[in-house]
């Protein structure tokens, strides 16, 4: 990475990293009010190129998490894909790459509230490779459950709600397993730490809805939208824990873990203890996306160079 590089975007400038920085009292830092969103960039060395994936839907997310947090942003969802790739031509990266645009109530102070704040976006880009293994993860039901829409909407990306990710991934991680699977207040199947989730059974691929406290997924939206062009049944419902236990195959997905494959959960043994078929074939299909080799989906990428 060269000296001064431009991998920020702040306060309306294009800046090195060092140079976006925001005060101790900013109420965002205080008080978890923001949310972010998780947008990817990868590199085709055959075709020299970088393509961003599904700018338009991460950030009519964003957008949306941000009026559930009050906040008046005086950028569009064409605005913020403007800068997006303006960000990434000047970063002038010839790698995957991910990005971390952030929503933020700006102004400095104490008090809790939502109302009466100043608003501002910000975003952040850096080389990224693999977030978590992809050959094959142990994964455990976390103790601690997935916050109820009536406490802190998981439906979007906001900054405070990921507290209770992190307690329920570092418990996982310490006590030996990859990941942490969340259950719903009622005791449902939600989601991992900061994935979606899915399972196969008799060759139905099985995602809890979003009214069960998961994220509006784009990647779990992209592969569902992947699996019914192959021929496969796709169905969103509630899973119960049990499930998991007797399931075919399982997989984790995210804009940071891509296509994730489970292969034990809580010392029993997923299928038959390998990537299953469904999770492999979609796997693949899903990486020659990314990279612009299937034109049938080109108009989920933003070719940036």
């Amino acid at each position: 990475m060269g000296e001064n590089r431009v991998q920020a975007y702040f306060e309306g400038k294009y800046v090195p990293l060092e140079e976006a920085k925001i005060s101790i009292l900013t109420h965002a830092f205080l008080y978890g009010t923001a949310c972010f969103g998780g947008v990817r960039a990868y590199w085709n060395q055959e075709k020299g190129q970088l393509f961003g994936f599904r700018f338009e839907d991460h950030y009519r997310r964003l957008l949306n998490a941000a009026k559930l947090l009050r906040m008046n942003l005086k950028y569009s969802n064409e605005d913020l894909r403007n800068i997006t790739v303006e960000l990434l031509r000047k970063a002038n990266y010839r790698e995957n790459v991910y990005l971390r645009p952030v929503a933020y109530k700006s102004s400095q102070g104490i008090g809790v509230k939502l109302h009466g704040l100043e608003d501002d976006f910000t975003m952040a880009v850096i080389p990224f490779g693999k977030y978590i293994d992809n050959n094959g993860l142990r994964v455990t039901i976390s103790g601690w459950r997935r916050l109820d829409d009536n406490m802190l909407p998981s439906r979007g990306k906001i900054n405070g709600g990921y507290v209770n990710a992190s307690l329920a991934k570092s418990d996982a991680v310490e006590n030996g397993y990859d990941e942490a699977i969340f259950l719903t207040a009622n005791g449902h199947v939600a989601e991992g730490s900061a994935e979606n989730l899915f399972i196969v059974r008799k060759g139905q691929l099985i995602t809890p809805p979003s009214t069960d406290d998961v994220l509006e997924g784009i990647t779990r939206d992209s592969l569902m939208v992947l699996a019914r062009d192959m021929g496969i049944e796709v169905v969103e419902r509630s899973i119960d824990r049990t499930e998991l236990y007797l399931c075919d195959e399982m997989f984790l997905c995210g804009t940071a873990a891509q296509v994730s494959p489970v292969i034990e959960v809580d010392h029993r043994i997923v299928g038959d203890g390998k990537i299953g078929p469904i999770a492999d074939k979609l796997q693949q299909a899903f990486n020659d996306v990314l990279l612009g080799k299937n034109d049938k989906y080109k108009h989920w990428l933003t070719p940036i160079f």
